[in-house]
């Protein structure tokens, strides 16, 4: 709140605040403009017989869009096609050596990665589209529970709805990009961050307010609101943690000049794979439901997915959940983190670690602290995203849960790098005690 209240008394970043709040007004109300074609009335019946949120593959991009794809507007997709386009483009980078050649050239490289992110973007929008408007189409989106939400089914009206919503993401993308070049934190984190609590805080209050005041339960609402409370704290911690192992340079002559001699550190989080166990996790325990649902009720393996894999508290579902997490911990770190790489860094620039040799040693020995780090990671991962259904169980809640494991890393996350971004841009021009401590600092 300190930092709030010092970046409103600067003009600049009064500025910039104002400036990320006018895009994230435009980004909501794009949320709610229906995409040309779709029966409106029709749709706001159909979501009147969904409740709760899906930890699905559909539930996770209805939760990056703010419940926009549901609505099937403009912004349906959300930044969800960013953010796939993202993650593929970091795992080629293990199969593709050109893009890996990229990533070590520098600021020059990751703009041509960046340009690559945005093409495949654009591709995944198309796809994601027309995925959504073929399954809303034939009444797969909302459960078979309503139908004729797009009255018109011919060709051209889907190629115009799939253009407008993959033009939609593209001025997403455009806006997040502005955010991050003239406004305050990372555009499309901060999108994430506004899509999320658009639909959480009435959820939440649902849990104690009820339907029109009637079937509510406020105890349950106290315990969910007190649980919520602790994990995020939990996790604010947790996210702050670090491994930090000591580098000393040695000093070098580089012409007439005498370079290192330093002490300094290599951070290294706890949790280095951020959200990206979960997501990857849920979206594929989703794919078997969405196959399940093009085949008949009465089959025998329908069933069995859909009491196993569409349920989130059953045993099945819990145990593949919690394999995949700790599987996608290690592999998205094994991804990101290079410890020979760093190794090789670090000797290049005459960096070692006290009491490991340069070289072959550091590496292994960041590669034992790597999998310690990740070890305690997957088990955090796993407390974090394994709460709301023990909540479930235990309260006997009927809906799903306004939050789940991603919800609670994401607005964490995002919180706390916001936060950070913006006490640093305050420092810059807060003057106060700069040259004389408990002085205040007089122009002229």
């Amino acid at each position: 709140m300190r930092t709030l209240i010092q970046a409103l008394k600067t003009k600049e970043l009064r500025k910039k605040i104002l400036f990320v709040l006018f895009i994230i007004i435009i980004y909501r109300i794009g949320s709610f403009i229906p995409t040309p074609g779709v029966d409106y009335t029709v749709v706001q019946k159909c979501l009147t017989t969904l409740q709760g949120s899906q930890e699905n593959f559909i539930g996770l991009v209805n939760l990056f869009s703010g419940g926009a794809m549901l609505q099937l507007s403009i912004f349906a997709l959300g930044v969800m096609p960013y953010i796939t386009a993202s993650i593929v483009v970091q795992l080629l980078r293990v199969v593709i050596p050109r893009f890996e050649a990229l990533h070590k050239e520098g600021q020059s490289g990751e703009a041509k990665l960046t340009q690559y992110t945005r093409y495949l973007t654009i591709g995944l929008a198309v796809l994601q589209s027309t995925t959504i408007l073929v399954t809303a189409r034939s009444g797969a989106l909302f459960n078979y529970a309503c139908s004729q939400v797009i009255p018109d089914g011919s060709v051209w009206n889907l190629i115009v709805m799939v253009l407008i919503m993959t033009g939609g993401t593209g001025l997403i993308m455009w806006m997040a990009e502005l955010i991050t070049d003239k406004g305050i934190g990372q555009g499309m984190s901060v999108l994430i961050f506004m899509s999320i609590c658009s639909g959480f805080l009435p959820q939440l209050w649902e849990i104690g307010w009820g339907t029109n005041g009637t079937d509510g339960d406020w105890a349950k609402f106290a315990i969910v609101v007190s649980v919520l409370v602790v994990i995020l704290i939990f996790v604010d911690f947790v996210e702050l943690c670090q491994r930090r192992i000591p580098v000393q340079y040695t000093r070098r002559m580089i012409g007439r000049k005498m370079y290192g001699g330093s002490s300094t550190y290599l951070p290294l989080k706890i949790n280095m794979s951020g959200v990206i166990p979960p997501i990857f996790a849920s979206s594929i325990l989703a794919i078997p439901t969405l196959i399940a649902q093009f085949g008949k009720s009465d089959q025998s393996w329908v069933k069995w997915i859909n009491s196993n894999l569409a349920n989130t508290t059953s045993i099945w579902y819990i145990a593949l959940y919690a394999l995949m997490i700790v599987f996608f911990c290690f592999f998205y770190t094994e991804i990101t983190f290079n410890p020979d790489e760093t190794a090789d860094n670090m000797k290049q620039y005459g960096g070692f670690i006290p009491g490991i040799r340069a070289g072959n040693a550091t590496s292994r020995y960041l590669s034992y602290v790597m999998n310690r780090l990740n070890t305690v990671g997957a088990v955090y991962l796993l407390f974090v995203a394994l709460i709301p259904t023990v909540l479930i169980m235990a309260l006997g809640l009927n809906t799903q849960l306004p939050f789940g494991g991603t919800t609670i890393l994401i607005i964490a996350g995002v919180g706390l790098d916001t936060l950070r971004q913006a006490k640093a841009q305050t420092e810059q021009f807060q003057y106060a005690g700069f040259l004389f401590e408990n002085t205040d600092h007089k122009e002229g």
